[in-house]
């Protein structure tokens, strides 16, 4: 050691020195400061050690890299501090906290040794400095600023300004502010290395002014700050005030109601829009008085916004077998239903975020439209909503009233997805056919963007006042009649016909479904009454006239009444119900078959008509008598079917030559067509070549051949075209025994549509002009028999 101690002396003649070097992180040691340290590496232990013991002298060098332990040569700045250890503290944690007071800057020269710790020869760094105004002026002003940056950072105290104030050099003053500058560990290393004094200064004065602006900055920020929690707060005890103004009033606290809305509101999941409107009244209600008629408003209004179900869904059973299966116990028949039902599922499989279709079930009164939502709803899993559309006149039934209104509600819509706890129910619209008008609106109008899916997903009701997603119901729409239905409303929805039923088909559900409802409403098992196959039919065909199943069902509840009468009293234990006792139940046949029971005649024509209940035989009666020219029609006819009576007569004299009618004849006689049921309306030009064929009879006397029917309309050149409700006229065709049946020819494609059973014994005629239809529906030779028909002029043909 007294070598080295030598060495050092030796180089202090000639301006270098050897001094052991100790890496800082974190920190620049500047001369004439003094600064405290922490080491926690065992070379660096060491050194202090030996320096401590011995009073030399250390080289203090800034670590590049101030995450890396064991610094090495190239770890380090090249420009440090010489300093002197003061004073060390050991730690249990094995760390030395020492203080070092900063001597000189120095410059490594080269490097010495690297075991056991750092040793260099280092050079000492000249500073260069010179008195001048400038200098001066600089110095003053960075006192100047000095004195600012202390006001406004709190971790600076006075005592820095002053210690700057009294330093002797420009130097000193420059490293005490560097060393207590709050700026980064580079920008302290770049003042320890400039040797230019003035430079040094200058670059500390932009960087005083910059701490300066990002003070004021923070400052203005904090006030701000300072300034909203100051209004927040004073709004918190305005508030605590208000309630104990209010407690002592004897008003009941509301707070704990507001915060339940807020949670309800967070639960929700609802919209943006929706809860930007419900946060909104809250804030409303809040300050309100409990007293007040306004509160019990917007406290509904709340209710309704957060138990609506905004995200809530039932997840869709996508088995498409066993939605098959519960189809096809719930109802027999009724194929196209059930398959687009099964075809909107295997789309849903498919794709997750498909719209609900908007359908349309139209058909005759009792054939299972509304209890087939109800079936559809439990194929797929989902809730059922119905509402009945019938005699509804009120637009706000659909839309909903405004709030400014006393009592007012939302919409039948929104009100059924309540009910439904989930936004995409069946939603069932039972009789859209027979909404009303008024001046309160028009419902059907109303229903417009409910039904349409390109905009029911923004459906908004008058009460909510906000949108409301729509598109993931199912809606369907029921009706018996298409017509009332706005052309508007109609072209939103898919249509989808459910026609009546056939004997057979009667016969089926009432064995699977009617017969056994029946027997569990009258309390009936299966062992105290048996109905045979031949007992409904009789019942269906003598006791019922109807395409639907309402009628059978009563008629079979009726003799379920009088079977569960005499069981309780004793008479008998078990029945069996053939077809000859069911006059004894239900008294005479009510129907019969009309035309087995009537021969063909001259002027009466059977006819097949659509009615909203189903199809019906409708006969053309036509009579002339001797007057003035002229055409009556009666039965309670319509504009249309009397035009195709007049269209009827006018082919019919037309054809007088080829019919072999006296064309005379109409110019003396008064004719007379009539439809029997005269209470009941009708019309349609369905019943053209049945008026036509009605009109040849009469005037050429040849009778209509017996068990034949007909519908198609009429042109006055003789063209047959085509017509609609072909399975309602053929089921009453069906009905009614009819074993002859002419249709238009367009019609032919439709008839493969038709169940086997209706077309089974029955010779269907296709005909597209009416001389066809006159040729196979008359007899070939006339009756004179009790009909005086007037003779043809000869034209020197012979009769066929």
């Amino acid at each position: 050691m007294e070598a080295i101690k030598e060495k050092v002396d030796i180089n202090k003649k000639s301006g270098n020195m050897t001094l052991p070097i100790l890496p800082v992180r974190g920190t620049v040691v500047f001369p004439f400061l003094v600064v405290p340290l922490m080491a926690n590496e065992q070379k660096q232990a060491r050194l202090i050690d030996e320096a401590l013991m011995r009073g030399s002298t250390v080289g203090l060098f800034l670590q590049i890299d101030q995450t890396k332990d064991d610094a090495g040569q190239n770890d380090i700045y090249e420009v440090g501090t010489s300093g002197n250890i003061l004073k060390m503290l050991r730690f249990p944690d094995g760390t030395i906290r020492f203080l070092v007071q900063g001597l000189s800057r120095i410059r490594i020269k080269r490097f010495i040794s690297s075991s056991p710790y750092l040793t260099a020869e280092v050079g000492e760094v000249v500073e260069q400095s010179a008195e001048s105004v400038k200098m001066e002026a600089l110095q003053r002003n960075l006192i100047d600023q000095l004195k600012n940056i202390v006001n406004l950072a709190p971790n600076l105290s006075e005592e820095l300004y002053i210690s700057a104030i009294n330093q002797e050099t420009p130097s000193k003053l420059a490293d005490l502010i560097a060393s207590n500058l709050n700026i980064s560990i580079k920008d302290k290393q770049e003042a320890l290395e400039e040797i230019n004094v003035y430079r040094r200064m200058e670059k500390l004065l932009g960087l005083i002014n910059k701490e300066i602006e990002v003070l004021e900055l923070s400052k203005k920020i904090q006030s701000e700050a300072q300034s909203e929690l100051g209004k927040i707060q004073r709004e918190f005890i305005l508030k605590e005030q208000l309630k104990a103004i209010k407690r002592e009033l004897g008003d009941k606290d509301d707070r704990a109601e507001i915060e339940e809305f807020e949670k309800k509101i967070s639960d929700a999941k609802m919209p943006e829009a929706a809860e930007a409107a419900a946060r909104k009244e809250i804030d409303r209600l809040s300050k309100m008085n409990q007293a007040s008629a306004e509160y019990t408003v917007s406290r509904t209004y709340l209710d309704w916004l957060v138990s609506l179900p905004w995200a809530i869904s039932t997840k869709d059973l996508l088995d498409i077998q066993k939605a098959k299966k519960v189809l096809d116990e719930d109802h027999y028949d009724l194929e196209k239903v059930k398959d687009r039902i099964l075809e909107y599922l295997a789309v849903r499989k498919l794709k997750s975020d498909v719209k609900g279709p908007i359908l349309c079930f139209v058909g005759p009164p009792g054939v299972g439209k509304t209890s087939l939502g109800r079936s559809i709803a439990r194929a797929m899993g989902r809730k059922f909503e119905r509402i009945s559309l019938g005699g509804m006149r009120d637009e706000a039934e659909i839309r909903g009233h405004r709030r400014t209104y006393i009592g007012a509600l939302p919409g039948r819509i929104i009100q059924g997805l309540k009910r439904a706890g989930s936004n995409n129910p069946i939603f069932m619209l039972d009789e859209v056919d027979k909404i009303g008008v008024d001046f309160r609106g028009d419902p059907a109008s109303a229903l417009l963007e409910v039904l349409d899916p390109e905009q029911n997903d923004t459906f908004s009701d008058h009460y909510l006042e906000v949108p409301f997603n729509l598109s993931r119901v199912m809606f369907i729409t029921t009706a018996n009649l298409l017509d009332p239905i706005p052309p508007v409303l109609l072209d939103r929805m898919e249509l989808i016909r459910i026609p009546g039923y056939t004997d057979l088909e009667k016969l089926q559900i009432a064995k699977r479904h009617l017969i056994l409802k029946q027997f569990e409403n009258h309390g009936l098992k299966k062992n105290r009454l048996e109905l045979k196959d031949s007992a409904v039919l009789e019942i269906i065909n003598g006791y019922t006239r109807e395409s639907g199943l309402r009628n059978l069902e009563r008629e079979i509840a009726a003799v379920c009444r009088k079977i569960a009468r005499r069981i309780a009293t004793g008479s008998k234990s078990s029945y069996v119900v053939g077809e000859k006792d069911v006059q004894k139940y239900l008294g005479p046949q009510r129907f019969s078959r009309e035309v087995l029971s009537r021969k063909g005649e001259i002027g009466v024509v059977p006819g097949l008509a659509w009615t909203s209940t189903g199809g019906e035989i409708l006969y053309i009666e036509a009579t002339a008598m001797k007057g003035k020219k002229a055409l009556t029609l009666t039965g309670h006819l319509g504009d249309i079917m009397k035009e195709s009576a007049m269209a009827a007569l006018s082919y019919v004299r037309t054809n007088c030559e080829s019919l072999k009618i006296d064309p005379d004849f109409c110019e003396n006689h008064e004719i007379h067509i009539h439809v029997p049921s005269g209470a009941t309306p009708k019309d349609g030009p369905s019943a053209g070549i049945t008026m036509a064929t009605a009109l040849a009879s009469l005037l050429s006397g040849r009778p209509v051949k017996p068990l034949l029917a007909m519908t198609g309309e009429i042109t006055l050149r003789g063209e047959v075209l085509p017509i609609g409700g072909l399975k309602e006229k053929l089921l009453a065709a069906y009905r009614a025994g009819i074993k002859h049946v002419i249709l238009p020819k367009e019609n032919k494609k439709d008839l493969s549509e038709m169940p086997i059973e209706i077309k089974k014994g029955v010779t269907f005629r296709y005909v597209s002009h009416a001389d066809e239809v006159l040729n196979y529906a008359l007899e070939k030779k006339p009756q004179l028999k009790n009909k005086k028909i007037p003779k043809p002029k000869s034209d020197g043909r012979k009769e066929d």
